[in-house]
């Protein structure tokens, strides 16, 4: 199942709560995947479909919604679903949108015990699916703190649900470990504010206080990829973004996001998102998405 496992680089921003995006489709197509994200989907009208989330698989029902921790592989496939107007609808969340010591609150503690076992995957079931389909298809058309004080709540009502199913046997959390360490937020922080421009591991090593070589093995083990990969990843993702929200020619988007040769832009992002740029903007241009 981790052949061709691809790493998905979302087009949220640092300056994002979540997104949010519909669409309406005749089959499943997306490889198998994981992003640092949190994902709530919910499928409907895919009877027949299957659900592949970490090492479990199954047959799904009409009426489908999953929440999927960071880090974790997950892919749906057309198999026995006959449908040719499948519904689909992903919130994709920061996986820090709601602070760790906020999560520690007794009025959180349902959400932190759902996130817990988001990290291989949580089943809802069909009652309480069928309550918040209405919420999600609504969630878009909030707006602002409004629309962020829904997801909340949204999350909490799933949290407190019963017969939620706990759906992978492994657990995939730690394929990326996450930044607990002050040096790599101030580094992190460096790449996502100067991505534009250019940018080299002594510079980075600079903003950690280490050599480069000392550095280049810390980054590695505290991020579980290459600062090189995690550079090309933090540009790949706002180029996601401006294909997205803007007209811009291809081409000045791989410029204005660091890329400085646009057939490397053009072979890193079919690598990285398993779509050609122009692809990636037709397929998007499809969809309804609402970033907040």
């Amino acid at each position: 199942m981790q052949q061709n496992l691809l790493k998905e680089i979302t087009p949220l921003t640092i300056n994002d709560c979540f997104t949010v995006f519909s669409r309406t489709k005749k089959e499943f197509n997306f490889p198998l995947h994981f992003h640092e994200e949190y994902e709530l989907n919910l499928i409907i009208n895919a009877k027949g479909a299957k659900r592949i989330i970490g090492d479990h698989m199954s047959e799904i029902n009409d009426i489908e919604l999953v929440l999927i921790g960071p880090n974790l592989p997950h892919c749906w496939k057309t198999f026995n679903c006959k449908s040719k107007k499948i519904i689909e609808i992903t919130i994709q969340f920061h996986k820090d949108l709601i602070d760790e010591k906020f999560l520690r609150r007794n009025q959180t503690h349902f959400i932190k015990e759902m996130f817990h076992k988001a990290n291989k995957g949580v089943l809802f079931s069909r009652s309480i699916s069928q309550l918040i389909i209405k919420r999600l298809k609504e969630i878009a058309q909030k707006k602002g703190f409004d629309s962020v004080l829904e997801l909340l709540s949204i999350l909490n009502d799933l949290s407190k649900s019963k017969n939620m199913k706990v759906l992978s046997v492994a657990n995939y959390s730690n394929s990326v470990t996450s930044y607990n360490s002050r040096r790599i937020e101030k580094v992190i922080e460096f790449l996502n504010t100067q991505y534009d421009k250019k940018i080299t591991l002594k510079d980075a090593a600079k903003i950690a206080n280490m050599s480069e070589v000392s550095f280049s093995r810390f980054f590695k083990a505290n991020t579980g990829i290459s600062f090189i990969d995690n550079l090309i990843d933090i540009r790949l993702g706002h180029a996601s973004r401006l294909l997205i929200d803007t007209n811009y020619s291809i081409n000045e988007i791989a410029y204005s996001c660091g890329f400085n040769n646009i057939s490397n832009f053009n072979r890193l992002f079919k690598k990285k998102k398993n779509y050609a740029p122009k692809k990636f903007r037709e397929d998007y241009t499809n969809e309804s998405r609402v970033f907040i």
